[in-house]
């Protein structure tokens, strides 16, 4: 189902800027029994990013029953885009803009399921992620460098690419975020200047201070990806999962997988 500003639909005003420009914001969240995963999270990460691009953020009881409504009987994925709304030609935002609600479910794909594996292969992509400070973190709606990215394989082998900024400091994946560990730290990388701060990577960082665990937020360059005692991703809907292979390098398991897995789902809301 697709509810869009509440009520059931499938299609948005031709002349919405996130349409238009990819003027807005997403967040894509797991789903439970009809409940959203981990909500109280995702809220507040949608409310920081449409804070961030000046957006008027719904409110959080009725956003969070649309998503109920909208969700899989069973385990599922929920997406919620806010847009600025449909407006003029140009690029000069509407003084009071109307926004638009997009509320959409989809089954669990099968590599987020019980049967995927607990290992993947990773590529590193060609592209370079240009540096933007003023959207740096934020999941907006203009996703044309990831999707480049994405189209650079079409090996279902290979799960997920590797993404640099121009400096060539290591940003995440084309879908998720990188933690590796080191000698018994673990090590994320800054996203201060580009790249999205995913929620399961916040839920991460803030069980590792609960534990006590050793972590670094930090430029990482490929060098320090290649050294590491494993390597791991991690974003909402797949939880964390190691990197086996990345290209031709190769991994044996270090054990901070099932670790951090475990930390990932404490405290669930």
């Amino acid at each position: 189902m697709t509810l869009v500003n509440g009520h059931p639909a499938e299609s948005v005003d031709a002349l919405d800027r996130g349409l238009a420009y990819g003027d807005g914001v997403f967040r894509t969240l797991r789903t439970e029994a009809g409940q959203p995963l981990w909500w109280g999270d995702h809220y507040a990460k949608l409310a920081a990013d449409c804070a961030a691009l000046n957006l008027a953020c719904p409110d959080e009881a009725p956003l969070r029953a649309e998503v109920c409504r909208v969700a899989e009987a069973g385990e599922g994925v929920a997406k919620i885009v806010i847009t600025r709304g449909a407006g003029a030609r140009g690029y000069a935002p509407p003084h009071h803009p109307d926004c638009t609600r997009i509320v959409l479910s989809a089954p669990l794909p099968a590599h987020a399921g019980p049967d995927a594996p607990d290992d993947v292969t990773a590529r590193w992509c060609a592209l370079r992620l240009a540096r933007q400070p003023r959207l740096a973190g934020i999941k907006h709606l203009n996703r044309l460098e990831n999707v480049l990215a994405r189209a650079e394989w079409d090996d279902p082998a290979i799960f997920e690419g590797l993404l640099c900024d121009d400096s060539g400091a290591v940003i995440g994946g084309v879908m998720s975020n990188l933690l590796i560990a080191k000698a018994g730290e673990l090590f994320t990388p800054d996203l201060s200047q580009c790249g999205v701060a995913g929620v399961a990577r916040t839920r991460l960082l803030r069980a590792l201070e609960r534990h006590g665990i050793p972590h670094h937020i930090g430029r990482l360059l490929p060098d320090a990806i290649l050294a590491a005692d494993e390597v791991m991703l991690c974003n909402s809907v797949i939880g964390v999962r190691r990197v086996g292979r990345l290209d031709d390098v190769t991994w044996t398991p270090a054990g901070w997988t099932t670790t951090l897995n475990d930390a990932l789902y404490e405290d669930v809301d």
